[in-house]
């Protein structure tokens, strides 16, 4: 995990374990793409592509692309526009988004895929991409 500061948007912070019998299953990555969608973070991060926040389908992880990290991320919020998440999800929602969000960059199972919406039948599944290998980026942009 990467300590910006001593300050912690969201409040303490998270030690996250996976769930038990956590898996990034086609179920869940469809949960998780329909609370992307609920909760605005298209808003944000557009359809993974980025926007004024961070894109979800390339390379750079700034705070990390394991789902432990990316679950920290979701629950604390971030410096610099990406809220906390803490009280809004249950833990196992925010499962369901992380495998979700790593499924954007390819970095689930291809044998999985999340529901899609009609706007984006042309392209293969998320997950079915080249896989991205993660970089750490020291700082944000």
């Amino acid at each position: 995990m990467v300590r910006v500061s001593d300050l912690h948007a969201g409040g303490p912070e998270v030690n996250p374990t996976a769930l038990p019998g956590y898996r990034e299953t086609s179920y869940a990555m469809s949960e998780g793409q329909q609370l992307y969608n609920s909760f605005n973070c298209v808003g944000c991060h557009a359809h993974g592509g980025g926007g004024m926040g961070v894109p979800l389908m390339d390379d750079k992880w700034i705070y990390g692309s394991q789902p432990e990290q990316v679950f920290a991320t979701i629950v604390q919020g971030r410096p610099k526009g990406m809220p906390s998440f803490r009280g809004r999800l249950n833990e196992h929602q925010v499962w369901e988004l992380v495998a979700y969000v790593r499924s954007l960059s390819g970095l689930t199972s291809p044998k999985a895929s999340s529901g899609r919406s009609d706007h984006m039948q042309s392209e293969p599944p998320p997950n079915s991409i080249d896989t991205k290998k993660p970089v750490d980026v020291s700082s944000p942009e």
